[in-house]
């Protein structure tokens, strides 16, 4: 294993929950050091929760980590030395927090002006919502994804927050950052990327929004093609209560399923017109009851019918085509998701453990105070060593 394309990047994270996280942990997945900033209370905290949350949490593979106290001189002093040498700073604050402790923009950029200032919230920094809170379903609620999430003539679905905070947030901040990192070795000068839950969601409905455009999309929940309203991408309930998962889309695709499944009454004809789609429907979900799921698993398994079980976290890993693959990694007696996506050159090394709370605080200390050139940068723009 290799030491990732990042190798070489510095990024200092301010601890929190969800996007801001899980945006340093595919940073520090593809080899970038990560030092990440927690409150002195986390590292003495006997709730489990919360050190779990803020600390011992996979999100936080891969990473060091130094308890500052913000409210003090010397931990902004101490802050301000990490950030002097950083190639990006990652917070997740509400507006204006980070401004309140003298670490706004403007602040840091005085110290590094090739600094990527990464803020990551969910409404975002600007907007009338701004400085209010929310969480996942919030922002999936106002983008107009979470209408998108549902059956027919019930409510929408309250999905889990990979949706939102991991796969629109943090993901996409993170391909923010390394935009903003791109352009700064070509100009020199860093600059604030505003990443926001609300945007990435909106934006990752644009090719419904499009199909809506032309009328190929009813504003309606499960009425479509590909939102549980036809029968041939759906999920249906097998003979053991467990499911499995059909997206026979194209015409070749679905010509196989009925072949596999030995079914002749749903013939393509009438294939996409929806009055069709609930007679049709039960067809399927009486054949997919008469056998257990890992049967129809076993037939339709290398076919291209697109079926496949649908597996619950447990399950995941030890599926032949994760495992094959190497999709996850067994440590310490659970199962972690490995770095993505892969590299031909420049492959990742399995990330480090999550650091408990402040346990390298006194290295990250030393190390900042036994660098020669770096002092001299600090007495460049004011800064003492403590």
């Amino acid at each position: 294993m290799g030491r990732g394309p990042l190798h070489g990047l510095k990024v200092v994270e301010f601890a929190g929950i969800g996007p801001t996280p899980y945006c340093g942990m595919l940073l520090a997945d593809l080899g970038a050091e990560r030092i990440r900033i927690d409150r002195p209370a986390l590292g003495r905290s006997d709730d489990d929760w919360t050190r779990f949350a803020n600390g011992t949490s996979l999100l936080h593979r891969g990473s060091r980590s130094i308890c500052l106290d913000l409210k003090s001189a010397q931990g902004i002093q101490v802050v301000q030395r990490l950030v002097a040498n950083a190639d990006i700073l990652l917070e997740g604050f509400r507006p204006g927090v980070m401004e309140k402790l003298g670490l706004g923009p403007s602040d840091l950029h005085a110290l590094n002006e090739q600094l990527i200032y990464a803020r990551m919230t969910g409404w975002g920094q600007t907007g009338s919502r701004a400085k209010t809170a929310g969480h996942d379903i919030n922002y999936l609620a106002v983008s107009g994804a979470l209408h998108l999430i549902g059956r027919r003539g019930q409510a929408p679905v309250a999905p889990p927050a990979v949706f939102g905070d991991f796969a629109a947030g943090g993901s996409l901040m993170a391909f923010g950052i390394m935009c903003a990192v791109w352009e700064a070795s070509r100009s020199g000068v860093g600059q604030v990327v505003d990443g926001s839950v609300l945007d990435g969601a909106a934006l990752a409905t644009v090719a419904i929004k499009s199909l809506l455009g032309v009328g190929f999309w009813k504003d309606q929940t499960g009425e479509n093609l590909i939102d549980s309203g036809s029968y041939f991408y759906d999920v249906f309930e097998c003979a053991d209560g467990r499911f499995i998962s059909v997206g026979a889309l194209e015409p070749q695709f679905y010509s196989e399923l009925l072949e596999k499944l030995g079914v002749d009454a749903l013939d393509s004809e009438g294939r996409f017109d929806p009055a069709e789609w609930p007679k049709r429907k039960a067809v399927l979900a009486t054949v997919f009851r008469s056998r257990p799921r890992d049967a129809w698993a076993a037939l339709l398994e290398n076919s291209d019918a697109c079926v496949a079980p649908v597996l619950s976290l447990a399950e995941a890993p030890s599926y032949s085509h994760n495992a094959s693959r190497g999709t996850f990694f067994e440590r310490d007696g659970r199962w972690e998701v490995a770095p993505a996506p892969r590299f031909s050159r420049t492959s990742a090394s399995v990330p480090g453990r999550p650091a408990i709370p402040g346990e390298d605080s006194h290295a990250l200390l030393v190390e900042q105070d036994t660098q020669p050139a770096k002092q001299r940068l600090y007495a460049k723009v004011g800064l003492s060593f403590v």
